[in-house]
């Protein structure tokens, strides 16, 4: 390579470069990946830094992160290259098949269970594919870190995304039989007062807000929960113990319902639903293996037991 203002050959090469070190982590980390040596690797990064005028990077001994114009960098390099790919693979007479690394990140609890299934499916179908699959239940920087796409349950407020609804999560009031005076099970949400109660702090506070089906009427409920807890499994298996009474996400409790295991009260009330979301950074042109993605799980979530399409009531 002979100057940092040379070939669009050598531009290209420099853009393939900053990817690699923005998704490896490290310019040790890109060379190792690129069969190169660090001085090489960091000599590039400073050839387009000065070939753009901007800082992209800011690196410390052991952190090393994104500028906002790094972030702006990476999004149009990484659509460069794709764009680049699809170029070659049309010219070559290529069809536009899935194929590459796909990174994605999907809430813990959720994506441990319900999602194996269509993932499974997706793989199966795109055999050219490789799926990095990250459980966070943190907001991500798609662009930062380096993410294709993420499935994000609830609202979408980063105008930078787009943002496709794929289902929604109703949730709904559950206890274990055990827990219940079967002869006066609830009927109505004052009735709910009288129960022990497990709360789930991010998803609702110490208080109940329901809404009934048909009716569209709300009522809040106050509570005094003897057990809070952030884990949505934790508070699975303490519904099943017996400890208290759960507003839940029903595809967390799908099959305990339909075993007996648990009971669902007042089935006519419930809390609002949450939307599921597939969201990923906007670009002109999308890879093959993304679009393959989201069409599995456009198709797929809305038949997961206790889950349903956007806007059913």
């Amino acid at each position: 390579m002979k100057s940092p203002n040379s070939t669009a050959l050598d531009r290209l090469e420099l853009m393939q470069t900053f990817v690699r070190i923005v998704e490896a982590g490290s310019l040790s980390a890109a060379a190792t990946q690129m069969g190169s040596t660090q001085p090489t690797i960091s000599r590039r990064l400073q050839w387009l830094e000065k070939l753009l005028g901007l800082r992209l990077l800011q690196r410390s001994t052991h952190t090393m992160r994104l500028t906002e114009d790094g972030e702006r960098c990476y999004a149009h390099a990484k659509s460069l290259l794709e764009n680049w790919a699809a170029v070659e693979a049309d010219l070559r007479g290529a069809k536009d098949q899935p194929r590459g690394q796909l990174r994605v990140i999907a809430p813990h609890a959720f994506g441990q269970e319900a999602l194996i299934k269509p993932l499974a499916a997706f793989l199966a179908d795109c055999p050219e594919v490789s799926v990095d699959w990250l459980l966070h239940d943190r907001e991500a920087n798609l662009i930062a870190e380096g993410i294709d796409c993420a499935i994000h349950v609830g609202g979408v407020q980063d105008p930078s995304l787009v943002a496709v609804q794929l289902a929604e999560v109703p949730r709904i009031l559950v206890a274990s039989p055990v827990l219940l005076d079967l002869d006066a099970p609830p009927r109505k949400p004052a009735d709910l007062q009288a129960l022990p109660w497990l709360s789930l702090p991010h998803l609702h506070q110490d208080e109940l807000d329901l809404l009934q089906r048909g009716t569209g009427q709300r009522e809040r409920v106050r509570l005094s929960p003897r057990l809070r807890t952030d884990s949505l499994y934790a508070a699975r298996s303490a519904v099943r113990e017996g400890v208290g009474a759960a507003l839940v996400s029903a595809w967390l409790v799908a099959d305990d319902l339909a075993t007996g295991r648990l009971c669902q009260l007042i089935p006519d009330w419930e809390a609002s639903a949450l939307p599921v979301h597939l969201v990923y950074p906007y670009a002109r042109i999308y890879p093959a293996r993304l679009r393959a993605f989201a069409n599995v799980m456009r198709q797929a979530m809305p038949g997961i037991a206790g889950m349903r399409p956007p806007g059913v009531r």
